[in-house]
C-alpha cells in the first residue's frame, strides 16, 4: 500500500467509525496539481463536524502526517483538512448541497 492509499484508508475509517454520512471520494489527480484525491462527507451537526476533523487530525498526526492545513475549525458548517495528497471537505448537508463539490470537481469540459 502506497502512503497516499494508506491516508486514504485511515481517513475513510475514522469518518466510518465517526458516522459520517455520504462519504465521497473524487480523484482529482487529472484535474489539479494541489492534491489527488478530496474526501467529502457529511456530518449532523457542527459539532459532529468538528470532531471527525479532530479525529482525522489526531491519527494522521500519530502516522507522522500531519496536516498542512486546516480552516473553518470555529463554529463552522464546513471544515477543511489539508493532508496534501489528499484534501478532506467535512459539511452539514445544507452546506453540502449549496456548493456541490462533488457536481463541481467532476463535471467534464465542455468542447
Amino acid at each position: 500500500m502506497t502512503e497516499n492509499t494508506t491516508v486514504l484508508k485511515i481517513v475513510t475509517d475514522e469518518l466510518n467509525e465517526m458516522k459520517a454520512k455520504d462519504i465521497t471520494i473524487l480523484d482529482v489527480k487529472d484535474k489539479t496539481t494541489i492534491t489527488d484525491n478530496l474526501v467529502i462527507a457529511s456530518g449532523t451537526s457542527t459539532r459532529h463536524i468538528k470532531a471527525m476533523a479532530d479525529a482525522i487530525i489526531v491519527k494522521t498526526k500519530e502516522l507522522g502526517h500531519p496536516p498542512l492545513g486546516i480552516e473553518g475549525e470555529r463554529n463552522s458548517d464546513w471544515i477543511l483538512v489539508d493532508l496534501g495528497e489528499l484534501i478532506v471537505h467535512i459539511m452539514i448537508p445544507e452546506t453540502r448541497d449549496f456548493y456541490q463539490l462533488e457536481k463541481l470537481w467532476s463535471s467534464e469540459e465542455k468542447k
